[in-house]
């Protein structure tokens, strides 16, 4: 394939200029409120003093600007609704924003504050071209209460400078140098001091720095100016930097009047799993990782994820374990005015490993399993589904190893227990406290041995049998040496309970004061035999 077959790389670049003021105004109306047509403008902070940090269009038109103090704002504008900014707020609103241009393609990057980046390679033909996707883009962000501006070109720097000068703009592909040769150098958002600079030096417009040359300018400016005049000219690009890993696979349905009922949702979903499965099987892979996002027609989008154990060959497993998911969700799918898109994609698949299935009767029990692991996963959280592997430590509690039923169930049917011999009462208990609970203990028969008695949880336990001491020291390669050495003795009370208590560190060796003389040593339970 020569190189001139190959589409170079296409981004269209959006900026929302008043994103902290627009998502106010969006709350009013959301929430009933009358909207005033006061002036509006959000201040934040600066060296102990309040400015401008965004303003709406009446704002704007009194000659406010960003930047410009409170008090000379009010000045001139007595009547001045103030916001405070919430920049995390702000932030907020510009991922779910980021959540819904994933409609037009799954590599979507942040330009903060206010700004995004698409990569639309190849994917503007479905929109109906460039031009078709941009006004598509920019009504529907509008419609939505927000102030756009959107242009396109073959690197981002070049499509972000022309969204803050000439929104709208497509620039075709070798013609970025000359679409952008009379924008103001500020266009370039290289800081205010390098752009005080160039101004200084008569260079008001970038075709200006465009014709001086390369080490004329990186000489005076450095070297990241002089790339970033590089890109904005189209002479090479820096890649962005998705928010998203690219799906492995991914269907979507688009639907010109929107859905709403349960019944349509539960069938969309199993038509994109039919297609699904059709395009991984043709790789011989199964999903193990699924994402159902729902694209609402307000612009909100839900994504719903599951896991499995095993890679997903089959589109009634997908079904039905969304089912699950959806029929658990603690805050029900909300359709508002209906879903106009719902998307189905893997981001994690594994080749499918063909088995014996039709004699092996253990092989179609560990599928129940799985299967069924996955059915609970989805209703309650993988994380709460686990199971136990042994550790190959002497430390009590770092024997055992809490992990995922659904990515260690090969490796927890395979494990290998410590045997128990036969006839004889565990050594352990079977299960241990999270940490172990203090005891008190008024003394012992001898500094080394178990005591006689102790109060635990308030409640005085009089000593009759005692087997031990188990002595376990830790490990000092580990620990620094900050870790005692502990004797476990197994007791047995008056009234037949049988405790696993320890001690904390040898009398006379490990346990002193700051004056350097001994001190009794602490007495803990570690856990309670049946």
């Amino acid at each position: 394939m020569s190189a001139s077959s190959v589409s170079r790389r296409r981004v269209l670049s959006l900026w929302l200029p008043r994103l902290p003021i627009d998502r106010i105004q969006r709350f009013f109306g959301n929430v009933g409120l009358h909207k005033s047509n006061d002036p509006s403008i959000v201040v934040i902070k600066d060296n102990n003093a309040l400015v401008i940090h965004a303003l709406d269009e009446a704002a704007e038109r009194l000659g406010l600007y960003i930047g410009q103090p409170l008090a000379n704002a009010r000045a001139m504008c007595p009547d001045l609704r103030v916001f405070d900014a919430d920049v995390v707020a702000d932030a907020k609103t510009l991922s779910d924003v980021a959540d819904w241009c994933d409609r037009f393609t799954p590599l979507v990057a942040l330009d903060s504050p206010h700004g995004l980046f698409l990569d639309i390679t190849g994917c503007a033909h479905l929109f109906g071209g460039e031009a078709a996707l941009l006004r598509t883009l920019v009504r529907a962000l509008a419609r939505q209460g927000f102030a756009v501006s959107a242009a396109i070109a073959g690197t981002s720097v070049c499509a972000r400078t022309l969204t803050r000068q000439a929104t709208g703009t497509i620039v075709a592909d070798g013609e970025e140098a000359e679409a952008i040769s009379r924008l103001p150098i500020s266009a370039l958002g290289a800081g205010e001091t390098i752009t005080t600079g160039l101004r200084r030096a008569g260079l008001k417009t970038i075709g200006d720095v465009a014709a001086r040359t390369p080490s004329e300018i990186t000489a005076r400016f450095g070297a990241r100016f002089s790339t970033l005049l590089a890109h904005a000219l189209g002479q090479g690009d820096a890649p962005i930097n998705p928010r998203k890993p690219l799906p492995d696979y991914i269907v979507e349905k688009r639907f010109a009047e929107p859905i709403a009922t349960d019944t349509m949702i539960a069938m969309t979903l199993s038509r994109l799993a039919d297609t699904l499965i059709a395009s991984m099987e043709k790789q011989g892979k199964g999903a193990r990782r699924l994402e159902a996002a729902f694209f609402r027609t307000d612009g909100v989008v839900r994504a719903i994820t599951v896991e499995t154990g095993r890679p997903v060959t089959r589109s009634a497993v997908i079904d039905r374990l969304f089912r699950e998911r959806l029929d658990a969700l603690a805050d029900p799918l909300d359709p508002g005015f209906g879903f106009d898109m719902v998307r189905l994609s893997t981001s994690r698949t594994e080749i499918v490993v063909q088995e014996q299935r039709d004699l092996d009767a253990h092989v179609h029990d560990n599928d129940e399993l799985a299967a069924l692991i996955d059915r609970i996963a989805a209703r309650i959280g993988g994380k709460r589904v686990v199971v136990h592997l042994p550790q190959d430590t002497h430390i009590p509690e770092c024997a055992v190893l809490t992990a995922p039923a659904q990515h260690h169930l090969a490796a927890a049917m395979q494990a290998e227990w410590p045997a128990r011999a036969e006839s004889e009462p565990p050594l352990r208990p079977l299960r241990l406290f999270d940490k172990p609970e203090p005891i008190k203990v008024p003394f012992a028969t001898v500094p080394d041995g178990p005591p006689h008695q102790f109060t635990w949880r308030r409640a005085l336990h009089a000593v009759v049998r005692v087997e031990g001491p188990e002595r376990i020291a830790m490990e000092w390669w580990r620990q620094d040496g900050k870790q005692l050495t502990r004797d476990y003795f197994r007791i047995e009370d008056a009234e037949g309970l049988r405790f696993w208590i320890f001690r904390d560190g040898l009398y006379e060796g490990e346990c002193f004061d700051h004056d350097g003389k001994p001190v009794p040593p602490s007495w803990y339970v570690h856990g309670l035999f049946a």
